[in-house]
């Protein structure tokens, strides 16, 4: 329940003297405690509970206000979005600005992905009214320490870019378009708007996940014997990968060149010759052999080192308690908001990456 804190500050006076003045008396308060957020009767404990309910849980503010109206506390749901944005930018600039700074520093592979947002329009004068427009939150685990959800008015290559600048290592995502710029060569990279390039190095991560799941939907809807093969190929080198879990990563890397290449490059092989024999079909036969050819290099990176997962399925995981508030909250209020929330965000599933109690 809550509890209402009565904060009495005391009034002194005091007497000064000294042997050529004669003596006077001054009134003095006891200084104000420390606040988290200005003119703000809110505890801590209160604004972690009401911002863990709403990004952690997925319950919005107009549910909280009617729950806190019935336990006794008129709080107004406008009060709580105020309280997220200041908070969630203080986050940015702070905490999380330190969190990003590490992560791009030493990070050794970072995993990401992006899911849409819809944005509430300004309301302005004397224009119709509008609907929500598009946004997107893209997330980026660096390795087992941050996750960050960054809010992009537009998933561009620009924009993708700009969030990556300066890390050199592994990126592992899916084989969208606006991520080819992250792996070009530093000279063949448009120059950004302030004028210093991008220096960095990244290799791309391809993701076993997506390959397997354009097959099984083949199997599924057209019932081919091609695309079910597809399936139970990569099922093997999954079911070889998951036995070696936990082990140390060099030995995870050996017995990934002892057990797995053969596998691999059998069914690479495989592909490449169904592929020829139905490219010039349509169908989603075609789109996941073609899926699977075209990112043969990806596919096969995690050869490389014993740290490198199979797929891409722990963003998707993160992005998906998103997608499950988001049927609650239904929209954000504006752009701010939105980098607000995805700071607020950042924090409670880096607490969940950790183990820690987000509230």
């Amino acid at each position: 329940g809550f509890v209402r804190v009565v904060i009495a500050r005391a009034k002194y006076r005091v007497v000064e003297a000294t042997p050529d003045a004669p003596a006077e008396s001054m009134l003095v308060t006891a200084p104000v405690a420390p606040q988290l957020l200005t003119r703000s009767l809110a505890a801590p404990s209160l604004l972690a509970h009401v911002l863990s309910e709403k990004f952690c849980d997925g319950l919005p503010f107009h549910r909280q206000e009617d729950r806190f109206t019935r336990l006794g506390l008129r709080l107004d749901r406008g009060t709580m979005c105020r309280w997220a944005e200041e908070l969630g930018a203080t986050l940015g600039a702070t905490v999380v600005e330190a969190m990003r700074d590490e992560a791009m520093r030493t990070a050794f592979c970072i995993s990401t992905d992006a899911t849409g947002v819809l944005v509430q329009p300004i309301p302005g004068g004397d224009q119709a009214r509008r609907g929500c427009r598009k946004g997107h939150f893209l997330v980026q685990i660096a390795d087992a320490d941050h996750i960050f959800f960054e809010y992009l008015a537009k998933e561009t290559s620009a924009a993708i870019g700009e969030l990556f600048r300066g890390f050199s290592g592994y990126v592992q995502a899916d084989a969208k378009s606006v991520y080819d710029l992250l792996f070009k060569p530093p000279d063949e990279r448009p120059p950004p708007d302030d004028g210093e390039p991008d220096l960095a190095e990244r290799k791309e991560v391809g993701c076993w996940a997506h390959a397997r799941r354009k097959m099984w939907e083949s199997a599924i809807t057209s019932k081919d014997p091609v695309a079910r093969e597809g399936v139970l190929r990569i099922h093997r080198i999954f079911e070889l990968d998951r036995s070696w879990r936990g082990k140390p990563p060099d030995e995870i890397r050996s017995l990934r060149e002892l057990h797995l290449r053969s596998h691999t490059d059998a069914f690479f092989a495989w592909v490449a010759v169904e592929y020829e024999r139905v490219k010039g079909q349509r169908g989603m036969l075609r789109s996941a052999l073609g899926y699977a050819h075209r990112q043969r290099g990806p596919l096969t990176r995690f050869f490389e080192d014993g740290r490198l997962a199979l797929t891409n399925n722990q963003s998707e995981r993160e992005l998906r308690r998103v997608a499950v508030g988001r049927k609650a909250w239904l929209f954000v209020g504006s752009d701010d908001h939105a980098q607000a929330a995805g700071n607020v965000m950042s924090l409670i599933a880096s607490a969940r990456l950790h183990r820690l109690d987000p509230e």
